[in-house]
């Protein structure tokens, strides 16, 4: 039974794979393409509700916001996270690394992993002698890679803004079955006006497009024996989103502060299922507070993803992922860890979330 199910699930990513390309070639507007990208990174960002356009002034500006680069404080820079989802079936990492150009510009290149490995292919379990041969199972991965590089400058306009770009590259693999090249801008700013922090960016800004071609030889026997068309190259795209933020910091005493943030994400491909829904935009909010102890120990909470849910005798009801998270911060070292929970339909399953971050050569501007 266990290796029914194994098949079943790599029919099940083969098809996902291709049912979104072929979707998108039917619908000019594609709701969901590279969902990956928009898990977000760094455990802080994720303990206050997956907000940070504004604020965000670290390495990992290369993903929420390029623009955020120029505040960085140190020469040189290195984030990494881990975080496991669906009880440790899908792994998500990032890793990025942040220098500077010149005192007006920073670079950083960052790369994101997400998976689900060891799959096994138990399409060759029955051997040509009607034999079951354990031996013959192989394993697979079916993984999404993001590669990042952001470049932000400084620039003399509006009273002095920051300003920053990504140029990304995608790659998707399913096995041996199929793969994805794909590629995308992004562009971002941020500004200080009167202790408000206003940060925006323009993501997929001019389309993200994936080129997917797909090894139908080793799937066309499975595929007529299960009745299932043979999928064929094509195109999908990822369409443009803009997302804007606002955060501010408080003091609270001398040794206490508080920063309270939020983002609002929005879509122009119809109704998705938020908070804020039109025919021609869906804006999800997301909103988070960070509570520091002379920015060295800091607690943070969050909510995002709110979703309206369609019981089973028809009702509907309103669901949302709260987050909380943690952080400590010493010398160049800053460690930070997150919890978040998938939603009200799902309770007690968590994700846990750790990140790291180190300063090298940092000398404070």
């Amino acid at each position: 039974m266990k290796y029914l199910l194994a098949g079943i699930l790599i029919c099940g990513l083969y098809s996902w794979s291709f049912a979104q390309s072929e979707s998108s070639s039917r619908d000019n507007t594609p709701k969901y393409s590279n969902e990956f990208m928009n898990i977000g990174v760094s455990a802080r960002s994720f303990g206050m509700g997956f907000t940070a356009v504004s604020f965000v002034d670290d390495v990992t500006s290369g993903f929420w916001n390029p623009a955020g680069l120029n505040k960085l404080d140190s020469d040189h820079q290195l984030a990494l996270m881990h975080s496991s989802y669906f009880g440790g079936l899908a792994n998500y990492d990032y890793a990025a690394f942040a220098t500077s150009v010149d005192e007006n510009s920073k670079i950083t290149i960052s790369v994101i992993r997400f998976a689900v490995d060891d799959i096994p292919d138990t399409r060759f379990l029955v051997d040509v002698n009607g034999s079951i041969n354990y031996d013959n199972i192989q394993f697979f991965s079916s993984a999404d890679y993001g590669f990042l590089v952001s470049y932000a400058r400084k620039l003399p306009i509006f009273g002095g803004i920051d300003a920053g770009g990504n140029l990304k590259v995608i790659h998707r693999t399913v096995g041996s079955f199929s793969k994805a090249w794909g590629f995308g801008f992004d562009f971002g700013v941020q500004k200080e006006i009167n202790n408000w922090k206003i940060g925006a960016v323009a993501r997929d800004m001019l389309g993200t497009f994936n080129a997917w071609s797909h090894n139908t030889a080793e799937v066309e026997e499975v595929y007529a024996l299960t009745g299932n068309d043979v999928p064929v190259n094509s195109v999908e795209v990822t369409l443009p989103r803009l997302v804007i933020g606002g955060s501010r910091d408080f003091t609270l005493t001398e040794k206490f502060g508080v920063m309270a943030s939020v983002d609002l994400d929005m879509t122009f491909d119809g109704k998705r299922n938020t908070l804020i829904r039109t025919s021609l935009i869906s804006v999800d909010p997301k909103a988070g507070i960070e509570f520091d102890y002379k920015k060295l120990a800091f607690l943070r909470f969050g909510v995002n993803q709110f979703q309206q849910i369609k019981d089973f005798d028809g009702t509907t009801s309103w669901t949302f992922q709260p987050n909380m998270g943690v952080g400590v911060s010493f010398k160049e070292l800053t460690v930070d860890y997150a919890l978040t929970d998938i939603g009200d339909l799902a309770p007690g399953l968590f994700s846990h979330v750790f990140s790291i971050k180190v300063d090298f050569n940092a000398e404070k501007k």
